[in-house]
């Protein structure tokens, strides 16, 4: 029996797939002040856009922002 799993998520999460099973956890309840749902994107010129609250963070790629 193995200690480790491989999670199944988002190409677009850049994190280490295997994890010990013992930092997963069942999911619970949702976290007090998380927003429950997103809201729906505004069409322009039939295209969905979404506008940007806060930027939270920014990385640099190849010493370009």
């Amino acid at each position: 029996m193995t200690n480790a799993i491989e999670l199944d998520l988002p190409s677009m999460i850049k994190i280490h797939l295997v994890v010990n099973i013992s930092r997963v956890h069942r999911y619970k309840e949702q976290v007090k002040g998380q927003k429950k749902a997103q809201p729906a994107p505004v069409v322009i010129k039939e295209k969905e856009e979404y506008k940007v609250e806060k930027i939270l963070k920014k990385k640099r790629f190849r010493g370009r922002d």
